[in-house]
């Protein structure tokens, strides 16, 4: 409505604008004729002079009573809206503009006037128009999104079944991911990928069970078979011959015991680490002294003093496996050495041993992984050590990797350093 009004005052002003203008330039008889033959529907013209009297009109019956009783000055515009007009014989509202104009010093008003009924019936109409649509739009509206709503959720069913039909015997099933390219495709995709990190955590853990079982299976059962040779054997002779053995597998599941609780922890993220200041040299310092004492092992190593932020028990456990597992493997000499780089200290462990295959150089430090060389346990080795040391460093913001140097094998502890 405040449009239509809006755009209709617009054009009386420029009506009024130009039959003022028609007035200065013709006079008020010319006016007058071009008037009568200028019926424009709907617009009623009149022009005013000074004494208040029509002397120009567009309509015979605007020839009495002035329709307004606006008189701007000449050169001036003014407007009203007059709630009925009987010259103009309509019930309607009127709107009227009034433009004031000088002739040869004669003051006239130019009055332009139209009712409002067009107005009003197309609002009329507009307003019949939405009541009888409104009902037919909100069904539509409601009859689509029942529709799609009812397909999105009957695809979400879909998937909650398909995820409900997978449980610990069928991890390998996967949900049917729609080819819509929505937020339900993507809910889809995120599912799927839950169920591989499932399913992998899931077969990682039944190959961890099974190779701890077997793990332990070992010393227990030399521990059974003594204590029932034992039994059967009144003299005590067979205890005394078999005790080393006893203490030895003793000690051997002890460790691998402790092994597993330390991978139990970081797979629950509940490795704990005292985070000090930790002289580097001197841990390897007395790891290599261990060393030297349990083996006959030409060891020498280039040490220089270095200190780190960490947990010296965990790093002591780091170097205790690496260089067990040098030892191990080493025909006659390991050779220790210290590095410092940018940001990093790295520590090498190098064997004359037999050098690592590059496809096996990330499966070392896989757990209870032995290559097929030493499949047996192999002096007391579990296969879960360097799998240890590789999770403390990754612990520690570092890692271990396994390498070669001049034909040896190596292995380089990587710490992160201070820049000093």
């Amino acid at each position: 409505q405040s449009s239509l009004i809006s755009a209709e005052w617009n054009n009386l002003g420029q009506r009024a604008s130009d039959v003022a203008r028609l007035l200065e330039e013709e006079g008020v008889r010319e006016t007058q004729s071009t008037l009568a033959e200028d019926r424009r529907s709907g617009e009623q013209v009149q022009i005013i002079d000074s004494t208040n009297q029509v002397v120009a009109w567009s309509a015979r019956r605007l020839r009495g009573e002035p329709i307004s009783a606006l008189r701007p000055a000449p050169g001036k515009t003014a407007k009203e809206q007059l709630p009925r007009v009987p010259t103009l014989g309509q019930d309607d509202e009127v709107l009227v503009s009034a433009r004031g104009v000088e002739v040869k010093d004669q003051a006239y008003v130019v009055l332009v006037a139209e009712p409002l009924e067009v107005q009003t019936d197309t609002l009329r109409t507009v307003g019949l128009l939405l009541l009888a649509a409104s009902p037919l739009l909100i069904a539509l509206v409601g009859v689509a999104v029942w529709v799609l709503v009812g397909q999105s959720l009957k695809t979400v069913e879909r998937i909650r079944r398909q995820v409900a039909e997978i449980d610990g015997r069928r991890l390998s099933g996967r949900v049917e991911v729609p080819p819509t390219g929505d937020e339900i495709a993507a809910l889809a995709v995120t599912m799927n990928e839950m169920l591989d990190k499932l399913e992998h955590s899931d077969t990682t853990h039944r190959a961890f069970f099974s190779d701890a079982s077997h793990e332990l299976r070992s010393p227990l059962s030399t521990l059974v078979t003594t204590a029932e040779v034992k039994s059967l054997d009144e003299t005590g002779k067979t205890w005394l011959d078999m005790q080393q053995t006893v203490l030895n597998e003793s000690s051997r599941m002890q460790s691998l015991v402790e092994d597993l609780l330390t991978l139990a922890k970081v797979d629950a993220h509940q490795l704990q680490l005292d985070i000090q200041e930790v002289d580097l040299e001197d841990v390897l310092v007395s790891e290599i002294t261990r060393l030297r004492t349990v083996s006959s092992l030409q060891i020498t190593a280039e040490l220089q003093p270095v200190r780190v932020r960490g947990d010296e028990r965990r790093l002591l456990q780091v170097f205790r496996n690496v260089l067990d597992n040098a030892a191990r493997y080493a025909k006659s000499a390991i050779i220790v050495g210290m590095e410092r780089r940018p940001g990093e200290v790295v520590v090498s462990v190098d064997n004359d041993g037999e050098i690592i295959s590059s496809q096996d150089r990330d499966r070392v430090f896989e757990r209870f992984a032995r290559l097929d060389a030493s499949r047996s346990s192999d002096g007391g080795g579990s296969g879960l050590g360097l799998a240890i040391s590789r999770e403390i460093m990754l612990a520690h913001g570092g890692t271990v990797l396994a390498s070669e140097w001049n034909g040896w094998c190596r292995f380089e502890v990587i710490l992160p350093v201070d820049a000093r």
